[in-house]
């Protein structure tokens, strides 16, 4: 016999959550449980204000129609919407035993808050010394001189910068100039730096900073292919769709040349868990990207190793179904 739930959900962020300039106060987002034969599996639903198209309620209806069907037998194609069809794969997986359950716990940290406490914390990482910086938040100028202060400030630190098409070529330039060139290639690559894939593409030949699509990659006419000064893909599921077209865009990278970077669109943490084992199962050699539950106040159902913050149970969810 087939059981479905479904459950809404509410978690506070942290002041100063930011996405597209609009300010975040709250994370919103369904959580699906499918049980089947003593079996159960879990999915997060989160679409993200800025990114995702389709809207939380949308999601919520196409679900619930989803689930109706499931409970009654019926083994339908997913709905078209990414976030749900990520979140509902992701329960069918856990149902089916699927999903494996190794996960990768590293996290390239987001760099914010106190120098001291910053570098303390950047040299104390173990092994692959990987850490991400948002930019484009200000001035590139001042860009530039941050990602020089961390760079030299810990041997051995390598960058991942993420700028969301924020750069006219300009300010590009500004950035470029800024950054000491032996240090250039400390930088690992720069997310879509520039408004479009051509600024881009020329920033990064002219300065010989690595770029990496992520916006494109969910543009009718991207293509995986290699190109210089192209260095990865940054691959954020729920984003994306269901875990076979996870695995799909994955292989694609690999097949020409790129590294993919599993990456996280602020899930909770039962969601960020399940990326992780994502992450362990398709770029198993790749640091992902999932330092998002720093902004959170709390954790939801599963709690990620290590994490001091509160958890919340299913006592603290709205059920819709």
């Amino acid at each position: 016999m087939r059981r479905a739930r479904l459950f809404r959900y509410q978690l506070p962020l942290d002041a100063g959550v930011v996405l597209r300039n609009q300010r975040l106060k709250t994370r919103d987002g369904l959580l699906v449980c499918l049980n089947q034969d003593g079996r159960e599996g879990w999915g997060e639903i989160a679409p993200l204000a800025g990114f995702s198209q389709e809207s939380l309620e949308a999601c919520q209806q196409a679900a619930t129609a989803w689930l109706h069907g499931w409970q009654q037998g019926d083994d339908a194609a997913l709905p078209d919407y990414p976030s749900v069809a990520f979140g509902l794969s992701c329960a069918c997986a856990e149902l089916e035993q699927s999903l494996p359950g190794a996960a990768d716990y590293r996290a390239a940290p987001l760099c914010t808050g106190d120098p001291d406490e910053l570098f303390a914390m950047l040299s104390a990482l173990p092994g692959e010394k990987i850490a991400k910086v948002k930019v484009g938040l200000y001035e590139a100028v001042r860009d530039g001189m941050m990602v020089n202060l961390l760079l030299e400030a810990v041997p051995g630190l390598r960058l991942r910068l993420d700028a969301n098409r924020a750069w006219t070529p300009l300010k590009a330039e500004q950035f470029a100039r800024y950054v000491n060139p032996q240090w250039r290639d400390r930088i690992a690559f720069i997310e879509e730096p520039c408004r479009t894939r051509d600024e881009s593409r020329a920033f990064a030949q002219q300065y010989g900073i690595a770029i990496a699509w992520d916006e494109s990659l969910r543009e009718a006419d991207f293509r995986f292919v290699a190109e210089p000064g192209v260095a990865a893909v940054v691959i954020k599921p729920t984003l994306t769709g269901s875990l076979q077209q996870v695995r799909e865009q994955v292989e694609a990278a690999h097949a020409a040349g790129l590294q993919a970077v599993i990456s996280s669109s602020i899930e909770s943490s039962l969601g960020l868990t399940q990326l992780a084992r994502i992450a362990a199962w398709l770029t198993p050699d790749v640091v992902p990207g999932l330092d998002t539950l720093t902004l959170m106040q709390a954790q939801l159902l599963r709690p990620w190793p290590g994490s001091t913050l509160p958890l919340y149970g299913v006592e603290r969810l709205e059920a819709v179904l």
